[in-house]
C-alpha cells in the first residue's frame, strides 16, 4: 500500500512557529498583503503559554543592555495600538492593561540594589519615580507594611499572552478565509517543520524556497521566517555557516485565583526583589494572578518544587494575602536565550557576505518575547519589502557565526 504525499502548499511567506512572535509576524505580513502560511503542530503552547505578559522595558532593564532597551521601548510604544486593533478586528479581549508597575525592595539590601538600578534608569532618561511606602500602600492596600522601598513605573504595562495569541490566530485565519478563500488547514499547518528546502538541494547556501514537513508535505514559499524559538536548533537545512547559539532557560510560573473578599489583590503589576531574588505578581482581568518566574539553566523541563516554593514564599513577603489564594496552575517552559540576551532577528548573510535570499530568522527573545512581538513583526515585514534599518545590525541572526565575527574584528 502506497502513501500519498499531499500536494505542496504555495504561499508568499511561510512562518515556522506559532508562538506570539510567529503569530504576530504572520499577522503583520498578512496586513501588508502577503499570502501567509503558518507551521506549528501546537500553536502558542510553548513559552507563550507560560509567559506573564509584562510589557515592561523599564523594570526589565539590565546593565549593559542599552541597545536592547531601545528595541524594547520601541515595541512597548507600539503595544497600545497593536492591542486596540486586534480587539477591534476580532472582538476579543486580549487582557491589555495600561496599569502601572510597582517595583519593591523587601529589605535594606534589596533597597540598595533597586536604588542602584534606579540611578541607571535616570541616567538613561527613563521614567521611574521613587515613592514612599505609605504612597505605595495607598495605591495597593494589601502590600506588606514592612517593605523597604518602592518605585512607580507608570509606563510598564501588561497583556495576557494566551488571549493575545488566540485572537491573533483567529484574525489570521479569518482574513485568509475572507480575502483568499482559504480554509484553516491550508493556512495553519499543524505539523513539524523538518527542514528548509533550497534552490539547490545539495547546497544550504543557495536560496531558500520552502519547507519540508515531517509528514512529507511541502510548503513552497520565496520567503521563510524561522520563528519557532528553541525549535530552530532542530530544523534541518539551515546554512552550514550559520550559528544560532540558543540555550534553554527554564522558568516556573504559577497561576492563582483570588477569592472574592481579597479582590483586587493588586491593580498594579507588583515586581520585587526579595533577599536578592526577583519575583512578580501580575493581576489578570479574570480575578487570577500570575506569579513568576524562576530562571533555571538545568535539564529539568518540568516544574521545580524548589522554584514553586521560592515564588510563593517571596510573593508573600510583598503581598501576605497570597497565602489565601487558590493555586490553580503550575507551569514550566523553556525560553530561548542567547549569549547577549538579545534576539536573533533579520536576514542571514551568505558565506560570501551577500544576503541569502528567502531566509529570515526571528528567535532568541528570551524573557522579552511578548514585549517584542509588535516590533519584531514590523521589522520582519519591512525586510520582506526590502527595507533595512542599519540600527538593527546589533540583532543580526548571524552575528555569532565565525565568518561574521571575523569580519567585525578585521
Amino acid at each position: 500500500m502506497s502513501c500519498t504525499v499531499p500536494d505542496p502548499i504555495c504561499s508568499d511567506v511561510a512562518v515556522i512557529g506559532g508562538g506570539i512572535i510567529g503569530l504576530s509576524i504572520a499577522l503583520e505580513a498578512q496586513r501588508a498583503g502577503h499570502r501567509i502560511t503558518l507551521i506549528d503542530p501546537e500553536p502558542a503552547t510553548g513559552a507563550t503559554f507560560a509567559a506573564a505578559g509584562m510589557l515592561a522595558p523599564i523594570s526589565e532593564l539590565h546593565y549593559q543592555e542599552e541597545q536592547l532597551l531601545a528595541l524594547t521601548l520601541a515595541s512597548a510604544a507600539r503595544w497600545p495600538e497593536f492591542a486596540t486593533r486586534i480587539t477591534a478586528e476580532t472582538g476579543m479581549d486580549i487582557g491589555f492593561r495600561a496599569t502601572p508597575t510597582l517595583m519593591l525592595g523587601a529589605d535594606a539590601a534589596d533597597r540598595t540594589a533597586l536604588e542602584d538600578l534606579q540611578q541607571a534608569r535616570l541616567r538613561l532618561g527613563l521614567e521611574a519615580t521613587r515613592i514612599s511606602i505609605r504612597e505605595a500602600r495607598t495605591m495597593e492596600p494589601l502590600l506588606a507594611p514592612n517593605i523597604a522601598s518602592a518605585h512607580l513605573l507608570k509606563l510598564d504595562h501588561q497583556v495576557d499572552p494566551r488571549l493575545a495569541a488566540a485572537a491573533i490566530q483567529k484574525q489570521v485565519l479569518d482574513v485568509a478565509a475572507q480575502r483568499e478563500g482559504r480554509c484553516a488547514q491550508d493556512v495553519l499547518i499543524r505539523a513539524r517543520a523538518r527542514e528548509l528546502l533550497h534552490q539547490d538541494p545539495t547546497d544550504t547556501a543557495s536560496p531558500v524556497t520552502g519547507i519540508l514537513l515531517d509528514d512529507g508535505g511541502e510548503i513552497r514559499a520565496p520567503e521563510v521566517v524561522v520563528a519557532n524559538g528553541l525549535g530552530a536548533l532542530e530544523l534541518g537545512g539551515l546554512p552550514q555557516h550559520l550559528v544560532l547559539p540558543l540555550r534553554p532557560v527554564h522558568g516556573d510560573i504559577l497561576r492563582l485565583r483570588v477569592p472574592e473578599h481579597l479582590r483586587p489583590l493588586t491593580t498594579a503589576t507588583v515586581r520585587g526583589v526579595v533577599r536578592g531574588l526577583p519575583v512578580y505578581v501580575v493581576p489578570r482581568n479574570d480575578h487570577t494572578v500570575v506569579i513568576g518566574a524562576t530562571s533555571r539553566e538545568d535539564t529539568n523541563a518540568g516544574a521545580s518544587a524548589g522554584g514553586v516554593h521560592q515564588l510563593l514564599r517571596d510573593a508573600q513577603v510583598l503581598l501576605p494575602a497570597v497565602h489565601e489564594l487558590e493555586l490553580c496552575e503550575v507551569t514550566a517552559r523553556a525560553r530561548p536565550g542567547t549569549p547577549d540576551n538579545a534576539p536573533l532577528l533579520g536576514r542571514v548573510a551568505a558565506a560570501n557576505g551577500t544576503v541569502l535570499p528567502g531566509l529570515l530568522i526571528a528567535t532568541g527573545f528570551f524573557r522579552h518575547g511578548v514585549l517584542l512581538a509588535p516590533i519584531a513583526a514590523r521589522i520582519i515585514t519591512e525586510l520582506l519589502a526590502g527595507v533595512r534599518d542599519p540600527a538593527l545590525e546589533h540583532f543580526r541572526p548571524d552575528r555569532f557565526s565565525p565568518a561574521r565575527q571575523h569580519q567585525e574584528s578585521a
